[in-house]
């Protein structure tokens, strides 16, 4: 078990950290022409936009709550006076909303690739496991935080999961931390950490050609060819 613990809890995390940034190098170096996403939008739009509404409007806030649950410890949040109970209302109901949000726009974009022909041909293997792996990424996520919580109330992720992941960046991670951790939570742990290694080979690098060149512009200058 020991063993065990050291590969799933510190060589596994490290390698996909490690892949996720010499990876993501190497594809800029090489590749960085294809980092846009190819847009199947001309194929069949209105399910592309549903499920982007909700994928997008969903992700973010869940983002956020993972980086506030995982990196601030909870003897800040005290100190900033939001006890346990206000926590725990906030992780489960508003987590929970937004999670349902992104959970239902995957199911959505994940079909769509998968059951439209003219789409599915222009999906690369990649995009199909990327589609999947993040359809059970975020649907581990909504069955650990409504269902898990609710058989377990007592666990506490920040006392365990929190202060591993936070060692994993101090270089000094403490694998025991994980063995209590309901299984539920420990494959959204390690999915979560897979879908990383697998970005840099996907069009998951998309998300970082965001045209922040744009931002501020206050007008958009056409041209019109005048003819002779």
């Amino acid at each position: 078990m020991h063993m065990l613990e050291q590969f799933l809890w510190i060589i596994v995390p490290y390698v996909c950290i490690v892949i996720f940034i010499v990876g993501h190098i190497f594809r800029y170096r090489t590749d960085q022409f294809s980092w846009t996403a190819k847009s199947s939008e001309f194929i069949e739009k209105k399910q592309l936009m549903i499920g982007s509404i909700l994928f997008h409007l969903g992700i973010i806030p869940v983002i956020m709550g993972h980086i506030v649950g995982l990196f601030i410890p909870k003897s800040w949040m005290h100190f900033f006076g939001v006890n346990d109970h206000m926590y725990h209302i906030g992780a489960v109901y508003v987590g929970g909303f937004f999670g349902l949000a992104t959970l239902l726009g995957m199911i959505i974009l994940t079909s769509r690739r998968f059951t439209l022909q003219s789409v599915r041909r222009l999906s690369t293997v990649s995009d199909l496991v990327v589609n999947v792996l993040l359809l059970f990424i975020v649907f581990m996520g909504m069955y650990a935080t409504l269902f898990t919580n609710a058989v377990q109330p007592e666990f506490d992720y920040r006392e365990t999961i929190s202060i591993w992941f936070r060692g994993l960046f101090m270089l000094s991670p403490d694998p025991s931390l994980m063995r209590t951790v309901p299984v539920s939570f420990q494959i959204h742990a390690l999915t979560g950490f897979a879908i990383f290694a697998f970005w840099p080979f996907s069009r998951l690098v998309h998300v970082w050609s965001v045209p922040l060149n744009y931002v501020g512009r206050s007008y958009i200058l056409y041209r019109r060819h005048k003819s002779n």
